[in-house]
């Protein structure tokens, strides 16, 4: 059994490997607020990354050289993110003053309870949650575990790219944790938030509740519908689709014929996912979305989703209150801060 790596390191770039891209963040604090060092997002070659799976290390480690290059960064300290997916949660209750290496052992001892994999193939790691129990002898500790070959297949990637892993947190909690930053720019009153990650080939579906995620649901579904919708019905091939797609320079009838229709099923994905979170919670009810993800930016979702949802529906920027170095391109940071969520809750735990 593996540790997951958890000593915070300072300086550390917040690593995001998706199916589309790699994406790197460095922050500092300067009197008391965060400042983006630098950034850069580098598209990878299709195939390089399948839901969430790395087939192609080589393909990721160039990116991330090129990332680097490009961001400039002053560490090449990293902390990367586990898909959610890939990953085992559960919280156990145990004897309040049992010692770290203690918990360790008792945590071994029941793994088969709470793991279904052998313990030689498992990276794990626990923490204490800060909820009081009617027993004060008594603590909640969160375990986590994955399958260590998710961890060595992101790690081989990173050092393939020059850099260093020194922690590997989980892409739910890396959310949360940017989330924390920009939370009280949302309305008063607003106390469960679902975040709407619309990717390449998943959409994921993150409840928060007073700050907290509750609840996380993929579906596959993403952006990658639209591309190939544009690619058959104007005859061009993939890589021409979706340059298309980004520059927007396609026919007329494209609003039409080809977005209006993608918009309407992504609408009824976010609806399912919805209705999967209802009917398994007490919720019935959301106060607020936020889009994010590399489609969170599609000119009218944000306002069709509100319209046929009943949800007041905003882009999420978890940059709203940050400075910026003078290297940063603000228009662009903007304008990619909806996928930039995991890198920034990653790059913040260089000040846990």
């Amino acid at each position: 059994m593996r540790r997951l790596y958890r000593k915070p390191s300072k300086g550390l770039i917040g690593v995001d490997i998706s199916s589309t891209s790699v994406k790197l963040l460095e922050l500092s604090v300067k009197n008391g607020r965060y400042w983006v060092e630098s950034y850069a997002l580098v598209p990878l070659p299709e195939g390089s990354v399948v839901e969430k799976n790395i087939l192609n290390p080589e393909a990721v480690g160039d990116a991330l050289e090129r990332a680097l290059n490009l961001a400039n960064t002053q560490s090449t300290s990293a902390a990367l993110a586990i898909p959610t997916s890939m990953v085992i949660t559960k919280i156990i209750e145990m004897d309040a003053d049992m010692t770290s290496d203690e918990r360790e052992v008792q945590i071994r001892m029941d793994a088969e309870q709470y793991i279904p994999f052998p313990l030689d193939e498992v990276s794990l790691d626990f923490e204490v949650q800060p909820d009081r129990l009617a027993n004060p002898n008594r603590v909640n500790v969160l375990l986590v575990a994955t399958r260590l070959e998710n961890v060595e297949a992101r790690v081989e990637a990173l050092e393939l790219g020059g850099l260093t892993a020194k922690i590997a947190d989980v892409e739910s909690f890396a959310i949360e944790n940017a989330f924390k930053v920009f939370s009280d720019t949302l309305p008063m009153g607003v106390n469960t938030i679902g975040i709407l990650d619309i990717g390449h080939t998943m959409t994921t579906l993150s409840v928060l509740q007073n700050n907290k995620i509750i609840y996380t649901r993929e579906q596959t579904f993403g952006g990658k519908q639209l591309t190939q919708e544009i690619q058959n019905r104007y005859g061009l091939s993939y890589e021409e689709a979706g340059r298309a797609k980004k520059s927007r320079t396609l026919p007329d009838d494209y609003d039409v014929e080809v977005l209006e229709p993608f918009l309407e099923a992504v609408v009824q994905q976010a609806a399912r996912s919805l209705q999967f979170f209802f009917s398994s919670s007490q919720f019935n009810e959301i106060d607020h979305i936020l889009l994010a993800g590399g489609n969170a930016n599609i000119p009218g979702l944000a306002k069709l989703l509100q319209q046929k949802l009943g949800y007041r529906v905003t882009i999420a920027n978890p940059f709203l209150q940050m400075g910026f170095s003078p290297q940063i391109d603000i228009k662009r940071i903007e304008s990619d801060a909806p996928s930039l969520m995991v890198a920034c809750g990653l790059a913040m735990r260089s000040f846990d």
